[in-house]
């Protein structure tokens, strides 16, 4: 695990400015590798890669990067981990290929130099984002993971092309401006992330997973293609169905998990998992300790509100798998703590406020391993989501309705709406809803009409709003299930993970996001995932193999705490500092009337903690990077 950067100037640079500028891009990715940091120049090209490494593999001097191939032509800058290594190294030794070290880097970049990129991306089981500078073509292609695990963010600014794993390091770059992008903000609003390809700055972009970039000159504004496409994926599977029975389906799933489980155990450091109690995590770490003598390290943080407390499950699970289980329960000042960091860890506005217990559990697992395994993609995967039943009921509701008496409800709620001031818009708006796409989109929305809060803002057209990236042959339940693969997975859940850990240095491992179970997953019938009201049927049936259902069957909680209760609370003289209506006036970003309206509701008791959180930590951002 490594952050990468880099850039590429339009004209030739002398080694002291590359070496200056590429130095200080890299000691902003500290925390992402804190074992070595390198650096590699072209003065006459006007270009600089640089990489932080976390030694994982291979622990020597053999793994610094960036790498050069054996034949000189590639150099490679990698932040991530391929799982099967030893399989394309063994492939590549049979065809003349020697190496010098074990590191999963050196595979890689003679992979590209022996059978091109593509074919080698072909090849790859893991997650990992990377820049590889071909000095014959004078050629940059970075490249992005399948599911979008690592991050990669790109852009132009003054004759320059730069590239990083985190915006911190554009920062770092001495021209970077980072003009504030009002439409990817609008977005922002409405999800609590800013979605591929859009960044909160302008000019700057996410590269998509499963996507790479050819650039050949830096002031080139070339767009991603994909190398694997998940919508494909999708409507692939849906044509080609998996004709097994529920058992059989049982069995072959529970293979290839075991085999995703083992590979992602392979380190040269301490590994452990995060353990919840509930389905994802504790079949997770159940696999983990089939699969080894010694007892899989666990860890897991609970809250002294009773009501948010899962630590009680997980140390049950714990118990009867016979792990090494850690746990820590935290009081509210310890997790109020932790907000002044978070505009430092997510340098781009991110409002998922479950980063705050993210953040803790993978500083408890830090302080005894470097690798830790977790569920994440579990309940994208195998319709874990209580979404997915509210949505195909509403759905199904909507659809029963004629267009006359849909249209004549929708009037007579719109004029009600005139007299009671807005208050059933959101009615109005869900009847609107004719596809799965668009109620989805309505159940994702934070503010269902972002654009009244920025003015002079236009909302860009999404994988939700755009039916060109819609898929095809799915019905209701599994185009919600395709977007939120594409959309919330990396875009938040990833993300999150991914900046919470690498905040300690930690890196997190994901089983269930090994591409070969989610082409797997999305061949298998509907209700094999989701049956009589019960999600993730097959994971249910899975982990009862290891662990008694009565230690896991209980309603969903989640990663959460209560977040209302203290704005209202402790954090009220923070919440009020950064929504200062005068002060939101003269930034001229927000409208102030709706989030002042949005406050008053909160403090007279109307949950509204998660529309505010998004302005809060903006706001927080703002401070910070602004």
């Amino acid at each position: 695990m490594c952050g990468i950067t880099g850039f590429w100037r339009q004209s030739a640079e002398s080694l002291d400015v590359l070496s200056q500028w590429g130095d200080a891009m890299n000691r902003a990715l500290w925390h992402r590798g804190p074992d070595d940091g390198g650096l590699w120049t072209d003065p006459a090209a006007g270009l600089a890669l640089a990489s932080r490494r976390l030694a994982i593999l291979d622990l020597s001097p053999a793994g610094h990067q960036p790498m050069t191939s054996h034949c000189g032509r590639y150099v490679i800058a990698y932040n991530g981990e391929v799982y099967n290594f030893l399989d394309i190294r063994r492939d590549l030794e049979r065809e003349g290929q020697h190496f010098v070290s074990s590191s999963d880097t050196e595979v890689l970049v003679e992979a590209c130099a022996a059978w091109g990129i593509e074919r080698a991306l072909s090849r790859l089981n893991g997650m990992f984002s990377f820049a590889l500078w071909d000095t014959k073509d004078h050629t940059l292609t970075l490249v992005r993971d399948r599911l979008g695990v690592k991050p990669l963010y790109y852009g132009w600014t003054h004759n320059t092309f730069l590239f990083g794993s985190e915006l911190k390091a554009f920062h770092s770059f001495p021209h970077f401006t980072g003009t504030l992008d009002r439409s990817s903000f609008v977005l922002f609003l409405r999800h609590g992330y800013i979605p591929a390809p859009y960044s909160i700055y302008e000019g700057v972009y996410k590269l998509p997973p499963g996507h790479l970039l050819r650039v050949a000159a830096p002031c080139e504004r070339v767009s991603p293609r994909p190398y694997w496409c998940a919508r494909e994926v999708v409507e692939r599977g849906i044509h080609n169905p998996y004709r097994g029975d529920m058992q059989e389906a049982v069995d072959e799933m529970e293979v290839l998990l075991r085999d995703s489980v083992r590979l992602r155990m392979l380190a040269d450091v301490p590994v452990g998992a995060f353990l919840s109690g509930g389905i994802d995590s504790s079949l997770i770490a159940a696999l983990m300790q089939a699969q080894t003598t010694s007892s899989v390290k666990t860890f897991t943080i609970g809250f002294t509100e009773a009501s948010h407390n899962e630590a009680a499950y997980a140390r049950r699970v714990a118990q009867h798998l016979h792990t090494d289980h850690t746990e820590l329960c935290l009081s509210p000042k310890e997790a109020l703590d932790v907000i002044p960091l978070l505009p430092a860890i997510y340098d781009e506005p991110f409002a998922d406020a479950s980063q705050i217990p993210t953040f803790l559990v993978s500083q408890l697992a830090r302080q005894t391993v470097t690798v830790s395994l977790s569920g994440d993609g579990g309940d994208e995967l195998f319709g874990g989501y209580e979404d997915y039943l509210l949505g195909t009921q509403r759905l199904r509701l909507l659809r029963g309705m004629s267009p006359i008496v849909r249209s004549v409800i929708r009037e007579t709620v719109r004029g009600i709406d005139v007299i009671a001031n807005g208050r059933f818009r959101k009615v109005e708006q869900l009847l609107k809803a004719a596809t799965p796409e668009a109620l989805h989109h309505y159940h994702a929305s934070r503010w269902t009409w972002p654009e009244d809060l920025v003015p002079d803002a236009s909302e860009p057209l999404t994988a939700f709003t755009d039916p060109g990236l819609h898929a095809e042959a799915l019905n209701a339940t599994e185009r919600m299930m395709y977007l939120d693969m594409v959309t919330y997975l990396p875009e938040d859940i990833l993300t999150k993970l991914d900046r919470a850990s690498m905040a300690v240095s930690l890196e997190a491992r994901e089983p269930f996001l090994d591409y070969r179970l989610v082409e797997l997953t999305w061949q298998l019938p509907l209700h094999f995932k989701i049956h009589r009201r019960q999600t993730k049927r097959i994971l249910r049936s899975m982990l009862a193999r290891y662990v008694p259902p009565e230690l896991f069957e209980r309603p969903k909680m989640g990663f959460s705490f209560p977040l209302d209760q203290w704005l209202r609370g402790p954090l009220r003289p923070w919440v009020e500092e950064l929504l200062d209506a005068t002060t939101l006036r003269q930034q001229g970003v927000f409208n102030p009337t709706p989030v002042s309206e949005a406050w008053k509701e909160h403090l007279n008791g109307r949950n509204r903690a998660t529309k505010l959180w998004g302005i809060l930590m903006f706001q927080a951002w703002q401070q910070k990077w602004q």
